[in-house]
């Protein structure tokens, strides 16, 4: 079971996957006519962060990083485009002018979880079996 740092980012992962499924559910049920790729993306964006979520919350690091790794691509691509190119960008998206609208976290979010994952890769996740503790203790 994840502990400290990482049960602080599943919890923000998981207020961003609500935050982001029921922004794009609305936007895409009401007026979806208005800015389709706009909309279309802040529903991957919210894709992202649920997979994200569950990947922590399960110690799936190759999942994981895989998704930050996206997650981050997407904040830099997206963020880029719409100040590059506003017209194709008419409504915000999570990840438009790297997450200004969500005070630059979804900028912020990718590397603080590529950064936990990376360090946390050579910990085992239970100190006592990667030890050998439990195995002496039962012979």
């Amino acid at each position: 079971m994840i502990s400290g740092p990482g049960r602080l980012l599943v919890a923000v992962y998981g207020v961003f996957a609500l935050a982001a499924t029921s922004r794009a559910a609305v936007q895409i049920a009401t007026k979806f006519h208005e800015a389709p790729l706009a909309y279309l993306l802040s529903a991957f964006a919210a894709v992202v962060y649920i997979v994200l979520t569950v990947a922590l919350a399960r110690g799936n690091r190759r999942v994981a990083l895989g998704a930050c790794v996206i997650e981050l691509t997407g904040v830099l691509v997206v963020g880029t485009l719409s100040l590059a190119d506003s017209a194709a960008f008419p409504q915000a998206t999570v990840w438009s002018g790297y997450g200004s609208g969500y005070g630059f976290v979804p900028l912020v979010l990718p590397i603080v979880g590529l950064v936990y994952l990376l360090r946390a890769k050579g910990r085992p996740r239970r100190p006592d079996l990667a030890s050998g503790d439990q195995a002496k203790r039962k012979a």
